[in-house]
């Protein structure tokens, strides 16, 4: 294993590189280990606390630039996944950010995390149901879009995705679809608002102090309303019941096999399934054959 304690540019023999050009950033942690494992780090970036470990191979992390506030987090990144963060992405404290199992936790640009935010696409252990000896819990991509506000110990779990210019609320868990400008809270998170937006200025830090209407601030361009389209592609369960072909759509990876598992013991779960090829599959003579 090795061990970096400065951020600046630097390859090994291994094929562990950092692609940096800006100066050198002391005080943070880089565990390399494996091979073929790449950190990019945009010239302009503002860390306060950053470790990061790669403990496979073929890891990826991105960061981007900053022009105000700073990044704090610990990020792991396991075999073939990557965790790329846009630019002014912000940090209250460290945010724990863990990609494992070829999977990726995308972060958009101008997003706001608190305190104590996580974003796990595992589990960190298998768990396995003991009649079929199958994984139940399979690890699976985050996606959270541009200028989103993660309130404090707010987390996001695999199958997270967070559409652009919303907010989730204090202590939620998101593992679904949350739309965008939206606010959601709730164990799981559950959209409470629709047509929303937010600003970064602080109500007691950034004039004026009262904050009555969007006339105290400058609007981004995140201001709009809440699509009311349903997600352009799901997960999906085709199987047959009752000996027709059927198709059974699932938000995530997660219910979709927990469905599949508990149902049925012949069956081919989809990831990302678009809803024209469902309806194809559905209008068929046949499923498909495992």
């Amino acid at each position: 294993m090795v061990v970096l304690n400065v951020l600046s540019a630097y390859e090994d023999e291994n094929s562990n590189r950092i692609n940096y050009q800006g100066p050198d950033i002391p005080g943070i942690r880089i565990e390399f280990t494996g091979t073929g494992n790449t950190l990019s780090v945009a010239e302009g970036v503002r860390i306060a606390k950053l470790t990061i470990v790669f403990d496979c191979d073929n890891g990826t992390v991105s960061m981007g630039n900053s022009k105000f506030g700073h990044f704090s987090g610990w990020i792991r990144v396991g075999q073939d996944s990557e965790v790329r963060l846009g630019e002014n992405v912000t940090t209250t404290n460290t945010c724990v950010i863990s990609a494992v199992e070829g999977t990726s936790v995308m972060v958009g640009d101008d997003v706001m995390f608190a305190s104590e935010n996580e974003l796990r696409a595992d589990d960190g252990h298998a768990i396995f149901d003991v009649h079929s000896e199958k994984r139940v819990n399979h690890s699976e991509d985050i996606i959270v879009g541009s200028h989103v506000w993660l309130a404090k110990r707010a987390v996001l779990l695999g199958g997270a995705k967070i559409g652009n210019g919303s907010v989730i609320g204090f202590g939620s868990i998101v593992s679904g679809v949350i739309p965008n400008n939206c606010v959601a809270a709730g164990i799981p998170a559950r959209v409470i608002r629709r047509d929303v937006a937010w600003e970064r200025p602080h109500l007691s830090l950034s004039r004026p102090y009262y904050k009555p209407d969007a006339s105290s601030i400058t609007k981004s361009a995140y201001w709009a309303t809440t699509a009311v389209e349903e997600p352009e592609t799901r997960y999906a369960v085709v199987s047959e019941l009752g000996g027709a072909p059927a198709v059974i759509a699932f938000e995530t990876e997660t219910e979709a096999r927990a469905w599949a598992n508990d149902n049925v013991s012949d069956s081919r779960t989809f990831p990302l399934l678009k809803r024209a090829e469902a309806d194809k599959l559905l209008t068929a003579e046949k499923a498909p054959k495992v």
